[in-house]
C-alpha cells in the first residue's frame, strides 16, 4: 500500500504543477501552452486510471503470476482454430504488457488450430488482471474451412488459476496422485518425439488433470504439471467454499462456465463486444492483436462497482 501512497502524492504534485501552468496561461494568454497541458493532463489522467486499477487488484492472488488454458468448445475444426486465434491473441497482451510466458503445454489438432494449451504468464499483477478475461469466448466468421463459404458460430474457453506458492498450504497426497510420461507429440523437434519426456499428473479424488510437455527435461516437466495442479486444486477447492457459502446465503453466482463474455463478429459485420460491460469496438483485427485492456479494466471497474 505505501507505493500507492507514494503514487498518489506524485499525482497531486503534478496535479499543483498543471494548475499553476494553466493559471499562467490564463494571464498571459499564452495560447502556446495549450499544447503543452494537454499532453500533461493526458498523462495525469492516464497515471490517475492505472493507480484506480492497482487499488481495486487488493485480492489475496490478485497480484501473483497466471497461469491459463485455452480448450475448443464442440465444433471441430473450427472451434480449434479459433482456440489457436485466442492463445495468439493473449500471447500478444503479454507481449503489450511486458509478461513473460512459458507455454507450459501445448497439444496441436490433427487439420489446424489446439486442443489445449496451457501458459505460464509471469508478472505484476498477471492474475488481477487475466481473472477478467476467464469464460466462454464467442466467434462468429465465414469459416475457411468450409468450401461453401457458410458463416460459422465457435466456441473456445479460458480458464485462468493463480500460481500458488509452496508455502500456502495445499495438500496433496502422494498417495492421490498418478503419474503418467509420455512420448510428446507435435511440434518441438526430434528430441521429444523420441523420448518419454512429458508428463501428465492426474489427482485422482477430484480428476483434475495437469500436463507438460514444454521441457526436455523429464524432471523439470513434472515440476511443472505439479504447479499446474497446485494451481487448479487451490483454485477448485476455494470454488467449492464459495459455493458453499452461496448455497448458506442464498446467492446464485452471475457467471457459471456456460456464460458467454464476449463475442467477435467478423461477418456479416465487425464487432467486439462484451456482454458483461457493454464494452464494443469495431477494430477486431487490434483486438485479436492483443489490444484488451478496455475489456479488462472495464470488467474490473464493474466488478469493484458491484462490489461496493
Amino acid at each position: 500500500m505505501q507505493g500507492e501512497i507514494e503514487e498518489y502524492n506524485k499525482i497531486g504534485g503534478q496535479l499543483e504543477d498543471l494548475q499553476v501552468l494553466i493559471e499562467l496561461a490564463i494571464e498571459e494568454d499564452e495560447e502556446g501552452l495549450s499544447e503543452e497541458i494537454d499532453g500533461n493532463l493526458r498523462q495525469v489522467t492516464y497515471q490517475i486510471n492505472q493507480l484506480e486499477l492497482k487499488i481495486m487488484l487488493a485480492g489475496e492472488h490478485d497480484h501473483s503470476n497466471a497461469i491459463i488454458n485455452i480448450r475448443p468448445g464442440a465444433g471441430g475444426t473450427e472451434s480449434q482454430d479459433w482456440a489457436r486465434m485466442l492463445m495468439r491473441m493473449y500471447l500478444r497482451w503479454c507481449e503489450r504488457q511486458n509478461y513473460k510466458t512459458e507455454t507450459i503445454e501445448l497439444t496441436p489438432a490433427e487439420e489446424a488450430g489446439i486442443k489445449s494449451a496451457t501458459i505460464l504468464v509471469s508478472g505484476d499483477p498477471a492474475f488481477g488482471y487475466l481473472q477478467a478475461e476467464a469464460g466462454i469466448h464467442r466467434l462468429v466468421r465465414i469459416s475457411p474451412f468450409d468450401f461453401n463459404n457458410r458463416r460459422h458460430t465457435s466456441f473456445a474457453s479460458l480458464s485462468v488459476t493463480p500460481e500458488i506458492d509452496d508455502d500456502i498450504g495445499v495438500e496433496i497426497n502422494p498417495s492421490d496422485i498418478r503419474i503418467d510420461f509420455y512420448r510428446a507429440g507435435g511440434a518441438g523437434g526430434q528430441h521429444v518425439n523420441t523420448t518419454d519426456s512429458a508428463v501428465r499428473i492426474t489427482h485422482e479424488p477430484t480428476g483434475i488433470v495437469a500436463q507438460c510437455q514444454n521441457e526436455r527435461s523429464q524432471h523439470k516437466n513434472r515440476e511443472l504439471a505439479m504447479k499446474v495442479l497446485r494451481s487448479r486444486l487451490y483454485e477448485h477447492y476455494q470454488a467449492e467454499q464459495r459455493k458453499e457459502m452461496e448455497q448458506l446465503q442464498g446467492i446464485r453466482p452471475d457467471i457459471n462456465f456456460g456464460s458467454q463474455i464476449r463475442s467477435y463478429v467478423m461477418h456479416p459485420y465487425r464487432l467486439v463486444k462484451d456482454a458483461r460491460t457493454e464494452i464494443e469496438t469495431g477494430n477486431v483485427d487490434a483486438v485479436l492483436d492483443g489490444d484488451l485492456n478496455a475489456f479488462i479494466e472495464a470488467y474490473l471497474k464493474l466488478r469493484q462497482k458491484n462490489q461496493g
